[in-house]
């Protein structure tokens, strides 16, 4: 169970490359028993700062507290292999030449044989894997890898766990069978974990809060819903979920759009200008030959279908409806917001 005590504490980190401010003033927690997962784009400085917490990295400025243990400042350092840490990589890093069991027990020295074999017993058949202790990791599925590769980390019973795209080499039904594995693995032992990814869908499933990075600096932490539904800037709102922004101005009793009024009270003054997030499931929409929207693209997705459709004035918006709802590329539509959402408000 996830408690309120600081597992890992990060404050201002700074860490550049040459010209480059990888990580730029970040400062974040992470609790006991708790998966924080940092998603962003490509460059935007969460691998450096997992390689930060782990120690393969020094912060040019900041502070990284794990436990009660100061571990970088700007005078100490400690080094990847004294800081309590697992680490599961992208591409698994399994020894080819050792077994599934050598695997695991590489970093148990200092125990007895008899510990040994009870540390990695324990840790494969956690992870549905005890029957395979003798084979080598090319004998092994790229899922059954992973696996291997989390036990392994986790043998030494370390006070955090720090994971870097470990489902990216997988395909997409592994991915999603591999995680959900995964995920039931770490709480059921309470593990503290930062995970890194790219993928929205993916952090959204894996952690129990989130930490969105741009460009080095943290935009927002929450919770999966806080970041989905209450995003604070634009930049999540637009890379959490795929939003369309929608122009409007702040009248009496909501915000006049091109699409209608939306009747959602915004504590800006009359007349000011904003941005309005919409995610494809916040619109509706009806044939309608006078509407005021036109249909441009259907992509069918399976569960459901995703209609691209163009406003008069040009601006594009998504729409989701159910799979057997199928209606003509070319038709006039008439598109509205589901009023019951909770929508997304920027000045512009």
């Amino acid at each position: 169970m996830m408690t309120d005590s600081i597992a890992v504490h990060c404050e201002n980190l700074i860490k550049r490359y040459n010209d480059t401010q990888a990580v730029n003033q970040i400062s974040l927690d992470v609790k006991t028993g708790e998966i924080l997962a940092l998603l962003g784009p490509s460059g935007c400085g969460k691998t450096t700062t997992l390689r930060l917490i782990a120690g393969f990295e020094k912060p040019d400025s900041g502070r990284i507290i794990i436990g009660e243990r100061v571990v970088a400042d700007s005078i100490t350092f400690v080094p990847p292999e004294k800081r309590g840490i697992g680490m599961v990589f992208q591409d698994h890093a399994l020894f080819p030449h050792l077994t599934v069991f050598d695997n695991v027990a590489f970093g148990l020295r200092g125990k007895t044989k008899t510990e040994i074999r009870s540390i990695v017993g324990e840790m494969l058949h956690m992870v549905g894997l005890l029957s395979f202790s003798k084979r080598y990791p090319h004998e092994l599925s790229g899922g059954e890898r992973q696996r291997v590769a989390l036990a392994r980390a986790l043998a030494p019973k370390p006070v955090l766990v720090l994971m870097d795209e470990p489902f990216s080499s997988l395909d997409a039904d592994l991915r999603t069978e591999v995680r959900e594995h995964v995920r039931r693995i770490l709480k059921t032992i309470q593990a503290t974990v930062v995970f890194v990814t790219h993928d929205q869908e993916e952090a959204l499933y894996m952690g129990d809060r989130l930490a969105v990075l741009q460009k080095g600096h943290l935009e927002q932490i929450g919770t999966p819903e806080e970041i989905f539904h209450e995003s604070t800037t634009r930049f999540v709102a637009e890379f959490i979920g795929d939003s369309d922004f929608l122009k409007g101005k702040i009248v009496k009793g909501g915000i006049q759009t091109e699409i209608g009024l939306i009747k959602q009270l915004v504590d800006l003054p009359l007349a000011t200008q904003v941005e309005i997030a919409l995610r494809p499931d916040d619109i509706d929409f009806q044939i309608d030959g006078s509407g005021n929207s036109l249909i441009i693209e259907r992509f069918f997705r399976g569960a459901f279908n995703l209609y691209r459709l163009r406003l008069d004035s040009g601006q594009i918006l998504h729409a989701f409806t159910e799979h057997t709802r199928i209606l003509p590329v070319g038709a006039r539509v008439q598109a509205h917001v589901n009023t019951d959402h909770s929508l997304n408000i920027f000045s512009a």
